[in-house]
């Protein structure tokens, strides 16, 4: 199963929109607010909703978190009242879509073909792995989250001079808020299955992962930790963020959670990542790609998407979306293309050439 196909009319910075997808590597690239990471939630909110106890508009409200969980502030700000937005995701197998105006209320969007696509869909697993880390924070959140109590402190001076350590307290300044795709990685990771033999296929990425992250990945209490051969077990928020990124895939893939048949979404893979390491997690992509894993990334990061095309081979499935405004206007396109190089519209290239040009420009 794999998805192949989503139609966006009207929702959030897309006017109207369609993309296809290879059943690989999609790998999504474009400026920073283009609607690379909307079409990736939206992708894993239809693909959550396989499950008979989830709602594709639903999901799709928690997962983008709109001001009252009203996902009628979904639809694109540039259209006024009266207009309707609409989302259709294809598989394989079946098609999901869901359509809603700006006075629906909260999350009572219409929704076509939920059933069929649950009944054909019902196997599909997905996980999203959010751009900034958040193991190393993944003690009691959930609960925190649901009670609502997850708060933003900082420290303002007391006033109170006896304090001379710091003269400062911790002051509430606000909630902090997390969409679905944090807790869900959380649940994802927390998994464990650690005990008992790897399969060969499980063995060889965890082999390849632990060249990076010296170590594995172990739980207790519900807090993270990475343990290696040479030293006691760390605590997560004590290891590079890039570590904890590689840490994180090595659970997923230990816990059974990407294996054949799997939809992985992953925002911002190579951030905080050791350049010299990008080639180790690209040939992990190629590899779960190859087991039939089917793979969304985004990116800025020109390493990670020269180094896809640097390593594939005839065989690998792998096709690059790039997103652009196409006028002054602000309408998004998206240009398809199953090499980088061939991309006419390639944000990450142009600002390699004018850096070139830049430097060119000094040395003269």
């Amino acid at each position: 199963m794999s998805i192949k196909k989503i139609e966006l009319e009207n929702f959030t910075v897309f006017e109207n929109m369609e993309v296809s997808f290879c059943k690989g590597i999609n790998v999504m690239l474009g400026e920073n607010g283009i609607g690379k990471t909307h079409i990736m939630k939206v992708l894993y909110a239809a693909c959550q909703s396989s499950r008979h106890d989830v709602s594709f508009s639903q999901k799709t409200v928690m997962v983008f978190r709109p001001d009252g969980f009203s996902i009628g502030r979904l639809i694109s700000r540039k259209k006024g009242e009266g207009h309707t937005a609409r989302v259709t995701v294809i598989s394989d197998m079946s098609k999901i879509g869901m359509s809603f105006t700006n006075k629906t209320k909260k999350w009572d969007a219409k929704l076509v073909g939920e059933e069929q696509w649950e009944r054909q869909m019902s196997d599909l697993t997905s996980v999203f792995i959010p751009a900034k880390e958040i193991l190393s924070n993944a003690w009691n959140l959930e609960s925190a989250v649901k009670m609502g109590n997850v708060e933003l402190s900082r420290l303002v001076s007391s006033g109170d001079t006896s304090n001379k350590q710091s003269g400062c307290e911790p002051v509430c300044v606000g909630k902090l808020e997390f969409d679905d795709t944090y807790l869900d990685i959380i649940a994802a990771a927390k998994v464990d299955i650690s005990k008992g033999v790897d399969s060969a296929e499980r063995k060889k990425y965890l082999d390849l992962l632990q060249k990076i992250s010296m170590g594995k990945v172990t739980i207790s209490d519900e807090r993270f930790y990475l343990k290696s051969n040479t030293q006691a077990k760390l605590e997560f928020n004590l290891v590079a963020e890039g570590l904890r990124k590689i840490a994180l895939a090595w659970q997923l893939i230990k816990n059974g959670t990407l294996e054949k048949g799997a939809v992985l979404f992953w925002d911002e893979p190579g951030a905080n990542v050791n350049p010299k390491y990008i080639p180790v997690l690209v040939e992990l992509l190629l590899m779960l790609q190859k087991e039939g894993v089917q793979i969304f990334i985004s990116t800025h990061d020109y390493f990670l998407s020269k180094y896809i095309d640097v390593k594939r081979t005839a065989e690998d499935s792998v096709r690059y979306c790039s997103f652009y405004n196409e006028d002054e206007k602000g309408n998004v396109s998206c240009e398809i293309a199953e090499s980088f190089d061939l991309l006419e519209h390639n944000a990450i290239m142009e600002t390699f050439r004018q850096l070139y040009m830049d430097e060119i420009g000094v040395s003269i």
